[in-house]
């Protein structure tokens, strides 16, 4: 599951109660809570004998620091309607973090960068979560596929009371129609990255406001941790695109990063690799995304033995 909102900060077992919480947390994350709440519903129904356990992206960034987690907004907002930085892709960057520390130091200040049709950036040490670049919702943080990122908040505001748009239009091209696709016409990246090498003006300028955005949040997640050791690449994008590793890695020698090109261009798929030069005083690394080891992790932890023993 997407969003766990503030109830669910772990892995749980499914009931009639858990799915109607879930269900009131789809305005959170329109795109993935519905049909992660289909599957439910319908294994709920047709194997009603076995539990269903829900684990959550939101659940590692639970971590974050007040001054991480917390919008400058009036206090009722905060208080009594509960709008935070809550954080996603938390399975995905608690493995490749877990990865990356076992490759390095367990102590290791750690980026890593999901980078996919979703995208989003998680600052780690000690295996906790201390910043992130998605908010209340997905929609935040980096450049994506057909999601903005952030944006101005008076930007819908002036859109509704200006130029006339409702509110449920926005909200969709927000999601739907925005990022590489409002950007460059396509959300496909390997599409974007063709169109750039052939002059394309739309996708050099999209190519160019993505690896902006993302070398601006990864040095402001090095921030957070007071230094980097590693990055991580991860997500389909970070995995299978070394010009666009490359191309984000070359202005980041600052924080001690530089790439081997042979290394580099040499990743097989699903493999994990050190991509650093020798005296490089931060390590690169890919790490092939393995949320689905994470959830197996979570659900025999949120299964007690009696739960086991039934189903069996």
């Amino acid at each position: 599951m997407v969003h766990g909102g503030t109830s669910f900060t772990g892995p749980v077992i499914v009931d009639a109660a858990v799915l109607t919480e879930l269900e009131q947390l789809v305005a959170l994350a329109p795109l993935h809570q519905p049909p992660a709440l289909a599957a439910l519903r319908t294994t709920l129904e047709v194997l009603p004998q076995v539990p269903s356990v829900a684990c959550f992206d939101t659940a590692f960034h639970t971590t974050l620091p007040p001054a991480a987690a917390t919008y400058a907004i009036p206090a009722k907002w905060r208080t009594d309607l509960g709008v935070r930085r809550y954080g996603f892709h938390g399975l995905a960057h608690q493995w490749a973090a877990r990865r990356a520390a076992e490759l390095t130091s367990p102590s290791a200040r750690i980026v890593v960068a999901h980078l996919g049709a979703g995208a989003s950036l998680c600052a780690v040490r000690d295996g906790h979560s201390l910043d992130t670049t998605m908010g209340f919702t997905p929609t935040a943080g980096m450049v994506m596929a057909t999601r903005c990122g952030d944006l101005d908040p008076a930007v819908p505001l002036w859109l509704v009371q200006h130029a006339g748009l409702a509110v449920t239009e926005i909200a969709a091209m927000l999601d739907h129609d925005s990022g590489l696709a409002g950007l460059a016409g396509t959300p496909d990246m390997r599409a974007v990255l063709a169109a750039e090498r052939s002059g394309d003006e739309r996708a050099e300028l999209a190519i160019a406001v993505w690896l902006h955005r993302l070398r601006g949040g990864i040095a402001a997640m090095a921030a957070a941790l007071g230094g980097l050791d590693v990055l991580v690449f991860s997500g389909g994008i970070g995995e299978h695109q070394p010009e666009l590793r490359a191309r984000t890695v070359a202005r980041l020698g600052f924080l001690g990063l530089q790439l081997d090109p042979a290394a580099n261009h040499a990743i097989r798929p699903g493999w994990d690799a050190d991509l650093s030069t020798r005296d490089a005083s931060a390590r690169t690394f890919v790490v092939h995304a393995r949320e689905d080891l994470v959830i197996a992790d979570q659900v025999r932890a949120a299964l007690t033995p009696s739960d086991i023993a039934q189903w069996a």
